[in-house]
């Protein structure tokens, strides 16, 4: 399988477009446009049933004790864990592309909602934990949330968007699930898959 992107390109910074946040000279951050971006994959074995999307960033850092404070930085030596920004399941055969803004077209405070939609079934990223005891960002973020990385973080990380093809048409989950669920239930179920991966920061010192 192939995978390719009209929005970036494998290794390249992710342009600002597609991120949850953005630089901001006089607020560090501020939000961004959040589109989802271009995905199409092709050469895809003759004997799949359904697809499989997801996005994670492996370079969040461990401990959250110095994440956006002022005067402290993420050294790059802290060891890293895996934070899911895209989780997309039950995707049809049929579909083999998604445009850019297709997931998500802006910030939406405490998440969308929804979570069937035509071109498969929306897991819930991990923005939902992240903000689980901010008033006023809590809820369940589903589809795609895009970067959005410390501003005081020494390391630049990497976004890999992986699209699975899979020998079963449905992972048969029902309500929500997390990106950790899906890898456990695709576990023998995976044909091939293909990725490409992006970068981001929003460490001054590294734009």
């Amino acid at each position: 399988m192939k995978l390719i992107s009209n929005s970036f390109q494998h290794g390249e910074r992710i342009p600002e477009k597609y991120a949850f946040c953005i630089h901001s000279p006089k607020d560090k951050v501020t939000f961004g446009k959040n589109l989802s971006p271009h995905l199409k994959w092709f050469d895809i074995p003759k004997n799949t049933k359904s697809f499989v999307l997801l996005c994670v960033d492996k370079d969040v850092p461990s401990k959250g004790d110095d994440v956006n404070i002022e005067g402290k930085k993420i050294p790059i030596s802290l060891p890293r864990v895996n934070f899911y920004h895209w989780i997309l399941i039950d995707i049809p055969v049929s579909i083999t592309e998604l445009q850019e803004g297709v997931d998500s077209n802006a910030v939406v405070s405490k998440g969308k909602s929804e979570q069937k939609m035509p071109y498969g079934i929306r897991g819930i990223n991990d923005y939902t934990n992240f903000f689980a005891n901010n008033a006023d960002l809590s809820g369940d973020y589903y589809g795609y949330d895009g970067p959005c990385p410390p501003w005081n973080d020494e390391l630049i990380h990497h976004y890999y968007f992986t699209i699975y093809a899979l020998d079963i048409p449905s992972l048969n989950f029902n309500g929500r699930f997390f990106g950790n669920d899906v890898k456990e239930a695709m576990e023998g179920h995976i044909i091939d898959y293909a990725e490409i991966m992006g970068t981001y920061t929003l460490n001054p010192d590294l734009l």
